[in-house]
C-alpha cells in the first residue's frame, strides 16, 4: 500500500484535525446509512442511535434516556412512541418503584440493533483491512482517545457464533477484535 502523504505542520493543528474527522464522520454516517438498508424505512438512524442506548443501558427512564440522546424529552418521547408500534421498544412498570415507568428492548428491538451493528462491523472491517498494521494501531489509539474526549462508551467486543449471511466476518490480519481492535461501546 502506498505511503499516505500527510500535510506539514498537520499534527498539532486543530483545524486540520477536525477536518480530518469530519470527512472520517461522513464516512461512517453513510456506512452507518448502508447498514439501516437492511431494515428499510422500519428505523430511522437517530431511532437506531435510541436502540443502540436503551441496548447499552437496559432499562431506561424516558427522561434518561432523552438526557443520554441530548434530546427533548418530548422528541424522545415521540421517537419512543414510533419504536413501540414498530414493536422494538416496550414499556413497563418498574417493580422497584411501581410508579416509574422503564423502556427495554423487545427481542425484535434487540435482534435489529444486532443485525444492523454486524453490517455496520463487517463493512468497517473492510475498510480498516486496507490498512497497514501499523496505520491500524495508530488509529485505535486517536479513535480511543477521541471516543474518550467525547465521553462515548466503549463498543461490545463481536459476538462470538455466525454472523447474518449478509454481513461476513471480515478480520483485518493480526488484529484480536473484528472491530480493529478498537474498545468502543
Amino acid at each position: 500500500m502506498p505511503e499516505r502523504e500527510i500535510p506539514a505542520g498537520t499534527g498539532d493543528d486543530v483545524d486540520a484535525v477536525t477536518r480530518a474527522v469530519l470527512t472520517a464522520s461522513r464516512l461512517l454516517v453513510a456506512v452507518s446509512a448502508r447498514s439501516l438498508g437492511a431494515v428499510g424505512d422500519r428505523v430511522t438512524l437517530p431511532q437506531f442511535r435510541m436502540l443502540t442506548v436503551l441496548s447499552t443501558h437496559g432499562d431506561t427512564k424516558l427522561v434518561a434516556l432523552a438526557g443520554l440522546l441530548h434530546v427533548a424529552p418530548s422528541t424522545a418521547m415521540r421517537m419512543v412512541d414510533r419504536l413501540i408500534a414498530a414493536g422494538l421498544v416496550v414499556r413497563h412498570t418498574n417493580r422497584a418503584n411501581r410508579r416509574e415507568t422503564l423502556l427495554r428492548l423487545t427481542d425484535e428491538g434487540r435482534r435489529t440493533v444486532e443485525d444492523v451493528t454486524a453490517r455496520r462491523r463487517a463493512e468497517i472491517a473492510a475498510i480498516v483491512e486496507r490498512l497497514t498494521p501499523g496505520e491500524r494501531v495508530g488509529l485505535v489509539e486517536a479513535l480511543t482517545a477521541f471516543n474518550e474526549a467525547g465521553g462515548e462508551p466503549p463498543a461490545p467486543d463481536a459476538p462470538e457464533g455466525p454472523q447474518h449471511s449478509d454481513a461476513p466476518r471480515l478480520r483485518p490480519p493480526g488484529l484480536p477484535a473484528e472491530d480493529g481492535g478498537a474498545p468502543r461501546k
